[in-house]
This record gives structure tokens, sequence and C-alpha cells, in this order.
């Protein structure tokens, strides 16, 4: 069966579904497999409880009419969603980056759909599986996508930005994060920029923050809108403070946002320059900005009697350790803490990046550093601010008897750590 044809069907179905554990009614389920599963086992139960078809790539589970057997069921899903895409031609804006995508994502998302009916990626549903699924979320009611790309290694943003074929794009920056996979900082750059690859080719357009050397470097020479508080910009942006949110100005208009950190500035003046490039009063873009309270694990301020908590542990890497550490450092506050767990796939860089950032945090003016994981307890320096712990349960057992009172604490890891745990300790 053709493209054409599966696509006849999909347009019957009221969305596409990949686990049986959703309702699956009236949906089209794809059969897709992993290292543990194999969705191929599951397509008659989908169609017993309601799918209208179910895409399978193992000729013995084809017991149905209504089942569309493919060569491949992910490839599958990958085709059709870059037809759908096609078939709509509207506006995708799709954006990756080392750091705060989805940040940024949600942030563009909260001003854009001050005007317009938007569609955005949901969650962090951005690899080979979650770009096609967000493009085949998008209706003929949609004026505008916003695709968030995420990657670990070489050509899956060229992959990924082929499925979705984006008319604009924009990276937040390049750090020192999925070093496994990308081999090398340099690495993560080749990777993250084949977006502007990708984009140049088809003569597409780019967001660039004019502050970033690098951006600004490698989309020489392209469509691009620049942002930022050099003169030379098409949308001017100021920071004024974050202590402990960020506030910036835009058009002589004062923005109070609900996102801690100096490093959220970016992603936030992104937001603004989008919302203005696509014609939004600027009122309604601080209305955008204003309303938008980070969530899951993402910088967020959770007071917990005494004690004010920076929780960001829904992932970390070397430069994102950086500036949380020196964004706390910077806090008005009269204890401040830092609860730091393992950062993961770093490659041979791992030992060495958990020193530096062991240091980093002994010298940061922070008055205690907690370091807790398997890497960072084999850290090697040693001083009076640090202590370390090799598991989150040893971590535990000492903490439950320091009465933490009044102070400020940080809290990042790695997804991996779960150090959102530390929360129940307080």
């Amino acid at each position: 069966m053709g493209i054409e044809e599966i696509y006849a069907r999909f347009k019957e179905s009221f969305k596409v579904v990949k686990d049986t554990r959703e309702n699956v009614r009236d949906c089209m389920y794809f059969s897709l497999k992993g290292e543990s599963f194999n969705g191929n086992k599951y397509a008659k139960e989908a169609l017993d409880n309601g799918a209208r078809y179910a895409v399978i790539d193992e000729k013995k589970y084809l017991v149905d009419d209504r089942m569309i057997l493919v060569d491949d069921v992910l490839k599958c899903l990958q085709d059709l969603a870059r037809y759908h895409r096609n078939q709509l031609k509207i506006p995708i804006l799709a954006l990756t980056g080392s750091n705060g995508k989805t940040t940024t994502k949600e942030l563009i998302h909260a001003v854009l759909k001050r005007k317009f009916n938007c569609l955005a990626t949901k969650g962090n549903l951005n690899n080979h599986i979650g770009v096609p699924l967000t493009l085949l979320g998008l209706t003929s009611e949609h004026e505008l996508g916003v695709v968030e790309m995420g990657a670990n290694h070489q050509l899956e943003i060229d992959e990924l930005c082929k499925i979705a074929l984006p008319d604009y794009g924009y990276i937040t920056n390049f750090g020192r994060v999925h070093l496994e996979g990308f081999g090398s900082f340099e690495g993560v750059i080749q990777g993250k920029t084949e977006m502007y690859r990708h984009l140049a080719s088809h003569r597409k357009t780019v967001f660039v923050n004019s502050e970033d050397h690098i951006q600004m470097e490698k989309t020489e020479g392209m469509n691009r809108i620049l942002f930022g508080s050099e003169h030379n910009v098409d949308f001017k942006t100021r920071f004024i403070d974050a202590d402990p949110f960020v506030r910036m100005e835009f058009d002589q208009v004062e923005i109070q946002s609900q996102l801690i950190g100096n490093y959220n500035y970016a992603n936030i003046a992104v937001a603004v320059a989008i919302g203005s490039y696509f014609g939004i009063e600027t009122e309604e873009i601080k209305k955008g900005v204003e309303a938008y309270v980070p969530q899951n694990n993402r910088s967020q301020i959770i007071d917990i009697k005494s004690n004010r908590i920076i929780l960001d542990a829904y992932n970390a890497n070397p430069n994102s350790m950086e500036v949380a550490i020196d964004n706390l450092s910077k806090l008005s506050a009269d204890q401040k803490i830092a609860i730091l767990g393992d950062m993961f796939e770093l490659g041979n860089d791992s030992s060495l990046e958990h020193e530096r950032i062991a240091s980093l945090a002994s010298e940061s003016g922070v008055d205690q550093v907690f370091l807790i994981g398997e890497n960072f307890s084999k850290t090697k320096l040693s001083k009076d601010c640090l202590i370390k712990f090799s598991s989150f349960e040893e971590f535990k057992d000492q903490f439950l008897g320091l009465n933490i009172e009044n102070s400020t604490i940080l809290i990042k890891a790695s997804r991996g750590m779960a150090l959102e745990r530390t929360l129940d300790l307080l």
C-alpha cells in the first residue's frame, strides 16, 4: 500500500497512537518496536479496543483487513508525517540546541498562541518518533507549528529536518552535552548546525541571538532575523535583572517573567522576537511571557517552610550546571546550598567535567555543596564546603538530620538521578 492510500486512512482516523494503553478508539495504531517490546504483538488488541486501523511490519500478525502491512512501521510513520506536513503547508518553526530547548519552545508557544492557533511539541517528544507524532497532530485549523528537535549523535537533526521541512529555525546554544554520541564540543556544533545547513539549502530563515558569536558565524550569509541587545538587530531586547526572576525590556515595555536565572534571558528574548516578527502586539507578547510558569522539574521555584527551592532536576550537563551555579551565587539569600547530582552521557570527558563542576561549585561562594552519585563521589577535590555521597540513599540519611532553614537551595542533576526526591526530605 502506497503512502497516499495510507494517508487516506489516516484522515479517516481521529489521531495516531503508538501505545495500546492510550485511548485507541477511532485512531490509527502504529506497531513500533524497541529493544524490549514489539508493537506488532498488540495490533489485534488495538483493533479490538476500537482502533480504526493498525500499521504492522510483521506478516505473521496480519489477521484483520484493517491491518496495514508495511516494510518498516517507523519509516512509515515518518513518511506519513512528512506527507501530511506537505499537505497542510503552514509555517513550521523548528528549534534545537544543547540547553533550554523545551523551555524556549514553551515560551514561543505561549507568545504565538496569543494570536494564532498554534500547535507545539508536547513535553519533550523531540526525537525520531516524537517529531512525526507532533506533525501528525497538526490539522487544517492550525496556523503555525513549533517543533522541538533533540539529538545525541550526528545526522539526527538532518533527518528530523527532512521530516518536518521547517520554514524557520532556531538553535538555543551549543554546550558540552551528549559528548558520548557527538564525540566532542566541536561534534556538538557540527550536529546541531545540521539545521542551519538544511534551512540554507532551502533558502529558509533562522532566528539568531546576536550576542552568540558562534551562532553569528555559523549563519553568515543566511536569511536571518537577529535579536538581542546589540544595535544592528531586527528586534532589540534589554536584560534588566534576574533576582530571582528574569526581567527584560522590549519596545519600551518591561516584561517580568516567572523564570529564574539570567541564562533564561535569551530564551525569553527569542520568544519576544518571534512573536513580534509574526505581528503580535507587544502587550500581548508581554502577557504570553508573563503567564508562562515552568513545570516538570525545569527551573521551578518552590517554597517549602522557610526554604526556597530552585528545582532544576529534569536534566544536566556541564554548561547548564555552570550557569545554574553562577545564578545561585548571585541571588540574594541568607544561606545558599547546592545539591548536585551526576551528569550522564559525557563519555571520556566525564571525570574531567565532574571534577571541573565540583571545583566551580566550591569556589562560587555557595555556603554548602552536596555532590551525589558515582561520578561526583570520585572527584578528588576536598574542601570544607563540599560533601560527597555515592548514592541518593547515602545522602538522604545525612541530609535528614541537618534541619536546614532559611536557605535558597539549588537541586540539579541528570534525569536518571531523580533528585526531585530531595523535596520529600525538606
